[in-house]
Order: C-alpha cells, then sequence, then structure tokens
C-alpha cells in the first residue's frame, strides 16, 4: 500500500488557513502541495484551489505541464512561470482547480511520466472535489509538447487541449486527437521552439476533421507575430482564452 499523501502550505500567500479536509479557508483562491508515489519515488505537486472552493460541491479542472526549467523534485516551480503566476494575479479569472505535476528531470519528455501525470490528477480529485468529466490539459514548450502527445495517446479523457509553444510530429497527433478540441499558441519569434510545429499539427487537425466531416473551427491557434519564446503570458492574458475554457469545461456562474 502506497503511503497516504501529505499535504503542504504554500508560502507564496501569507494567510493560508487550510481546513481539516484540505479545503482553504477564505475565497481568495489558495496554492497547496501534496505528494504522490510514482515508479518508486515520492514526487511533490501543486494544486491550485479557486476562490469559493469550500462551499462548491464540485470543480472543473486544468492539469498544467511545465516546461524544463521547471523540472525537479521541489513541486514549487511549476507554478512560478506560466500559469501560475496568472492564477494568483487574477483569481476572479479562474474557476478551475489546476493540478500541478513535477518532471523530475529535462531530459526525459512528459509522455514518459504520463503516469505521474494521471496519479497528482487521481490524488488530486479524490481530496478537492474535481468532475472527472470536465478536465483539460494545457502545458508550455516541453509541456507544450507533454499536452500534444499525452492528449493524442489518451483523446477520450481530456475535454479540450491547450499546448502553448509546444513541439511534435503531426502525423503522431492529428489522427488520434482529432476529436478533442483544441487551442494552440505559439509566439513568430520563438527561436527555442519552431512555431512551424505548431501550425503543421493544427493544420493537419483541421484537415482531418474536414476529411471526417467534422468541424475543424473546434481547432483554434493563435500565432503572436512579436513573442519569442515566451508565448505562455499573452495566451493566459487573454479573455478570449479564458472565456472559451469557461465553455469547454462547462462552467456557470457560481
Amino acid at each position: 500500500m502506497l503511503p497516504a499523501p501529505v499535504l503542504y502550505a504554500l508560502p507564496l500567500v501569507a494567510a493560508l488557513a487550510l481546513g481539516a479536509a484540505g479545503a482553504p479557508a477564505g475565497d481568495s483562491g489558495r496554492m497547496v502541495y501534496r505528494t504522490v508515489r510514482d515508479d518508486g519515488a515520492t514526487h511533490r505537486y501543486a494544486v491550485w484551489l479557486p476562490p469559493g472552493h469550500a462551499t462548491q460541491k464540485t470543480w472543473p479542472a486544468i492539469v498544467f505541464l511545465h516546461g524544463s526549467g521547471e523540472c525537479g523534485t521541489d513541486g514549487e516551480k511549476p507554478t512560478h512561470v506560466g500559469f501560475g503566476p496568472a492564477l494568483i494575479a487574477h483569481p476572479e479569472r479562474w474557476p478551475f482547480v489546476v493540478v500541478f505535476p513535477q518532471k523530475p528531470v529535462e531530459d526525459e519528455e512528459w509522455e514518459e511520466r504520463e503516469t505521474l501525470v494521471y496519479k497528482a490528477l487521481d490524488d488530486a480529485a479524490k481530496h478537492f472535489a474535481i468532475d472527472r468529466t470536465r478536465v483539460a490539459l494545457a502545458g508550455m514548450s516541453q509541456g507544450g509538447h507533454g499536452t500534444w502527445m499525452i492528449g493524442a495517446r489518451h483523446p477520450g479523457f481530456w475535454s479540450c487541449l491547450v499546448p502553448i509553444c509546444g513541439y511534435g510530429r503531426a502525423r503522431s497527433i492529428e489522427r488520434r486527437a482529432m476529436n478533442t478540441p483544441v487551442w494552440a499558441f505559439h509566439g513568430l519569434r520563438d527561436d527555442l521552439v519552431d512555431p512551424i510545429d505548431t501550425q503543421k499539427i493544427v493544420a493537419g487537425l483541421r484537415e482531418q476533421r474536414t476529411a471526417h466531416a467534422l468541424n475543424p473551427a473546434t481547432v483554434h491557434m493563435t500565432l503572436f507575430p512579436d513573442a519569442n519564446h515566451n508565448s505562455w503570458d499573452p495566451a493566459f492574458a487573454s479573455d478570449s482564452l479564458n472565456a472559451w475554457l469557461k465553455e469547454q469545461l462547462e462552467v456557470t456562474e457560481r
């Protein structure tokens, strides 16, 4: 039997009072930490609990996959870049539980650690009232690649995909992910991940949907003409993405 996951307090928020069941006191949105076991090791991961979490029965969720620079075992780095700062700056905009697994090392891809992704989500779902029928997968850079690959490998599992400055082989993704709503982002001045990867994958998904008499408009792509590798900040600043995620995850006014 695996040891029970451990709940930690996050130092980023000063007033972090947690209830006995792990739900936050107050109504401002909080980040908490837990651990899971995978591949013989203990892995720390973070969970964002949105405003009002303690008073609601179930919540849609987003699993966010970080980039190579946030790899490690501390559990905190994935919350410092990308989605985490957007949540903390404007918690009222994101009515989702957000799960931040952490990949230990840079020289492996997220699909090599997909069991860790699912174990973190499973653990968070048990403790934080996640509705497993409404879960999105998002990620940036190496996590954008992971979003494409894990989303394609398990297409019926995810409500939608948000790959940001990701990469991958279009032929490995387009057929398997064609039924999943997608919004992809990339900076056209990205000198680390060629934006052509995103363009090819999106074109392939649209072609597959058209060939199967499906609406290609469910595959969205935003290319930022002046953005380099950091296309995550403008992506998460977008009101359109915010509204689209609420639609895909069937968020109603609370």
